[in-house]
């Protein structure tokens, strides 16, 4: 039985090849005989560079502006990668993540809420609040730029006065202090003559402060909650159980009873408002 399906295999295969060299034949025949060039003469070739020749002693190099087109995509998707960070970092999304993941480890919850969905509703939020510095932004760059009146550097300008007073608006005058002394920029008369170089720097300082005061005062009435729950169940004796088993349901259950997001979140757009 194995001898018989060896050659039946061997037949198979066999049948096989001759096939594919038959349909390769066929297909060289379809294509006719190969294309031979034809055969110049001297007087041709002398005719031929005589026209490619250029006039005089003239000698053309091309291809020396070629070099620095793959550096120009390199240098555009770069900055196109960093847009994001840049534009996280004028808005309040910083602040509002630093809240929010103090709030998680308040709760003493590990991945709930999980990351996507603490950065998720943060996005939110900042387009919430961004969305009116964004309409004065398409107003009076991002049209006029579709429309072909301005051209892009025109338009960048524009576009960063309404984000440096939004900015302005949160940070502290220590930090701009700090960075205009670093910068070693004279003293600003008004707002309006702070660069983005000392407002953006000392806006992001302003704002880690500002999320972690919050979080300090998110963390208090939870610190409380644990203090007692591990006072009790040391007088007790519940040596055995870890007192985080029992403050986090309290916790938990406090703050759903108070509304806490609600509050939160309210208190936070307050804070921007």
């Amino acid at each position: 039985m194995i001898r018989f399906l060896t050659k039946r295999s061997a037949l198979v295969l066999l049948a096989m090849l001759l096939l594919a060299g038959a349909g390769a034949i066929a297909q060289d025949a379809a294509a006719g005989p190969p294309a031979v060039a034809p055969l110049s003469t001297p007087a041709a070739q002398s005719t031929s560079s005589e026209r490619e020749a250029p006039a005089g002693n003239e000698i053309r190099i091309t291809g020396l502006g070629s070099g620095s087109t793959p550096w120009t995509i390199v240098i555009l998707l770069t900055f196109l990668t960093l847009i994001p960070s840049l534009l996280l970092c004028m808005t309040p999304f910083a602040r509002l993540l630093i809240v929010f993941h103090f709030l998680r480890q308040a709760l003493g919850l590990q991945t709930t809420p999980s990351n996507q969905t603490l950065i998720g509703l943060s996005l939110v939020l900042t387009f919430f609040l961004m969305q009116p510095v964004g309409t004065v932004i398409y107003k009076t760059s991002l049209k006029p730029l579709e429309e072909g009146k301005i051209t892009g550097m025109t338009a960048v300008e524009r576009a960063a006065p309404p984000i440096r007073r939004f900015m302005v608006n949160y940070v502290r005058e220590k930090d701009l202090a700090l960075f205009v002394e670093l910068a070693k920029e004279p003293r600003p008369r008004t707002p309006d003559d702070l660069s983005m170089r000392v407002v953006l720097p000392a806006y992001i300082v302003s704002e880690l402060k500002a999320g972690f005061q919050i979080g300090a005062v998110l963390f208090l009435p939870f610190l409380v909650i644990d203090m007692v729950v591990a006072s009790i169940t040391t007088s007790v004796g519940m040596m055995q159980l870890p007192p985080v088993v029992i403050s986090t349901p309290l916790k938990l259950l406090l703050f759903v009873l108070a509304d806490g997001w609600n509050m939160l979140i309210g208190s936070l757009m307050r804070s921007f408002a």
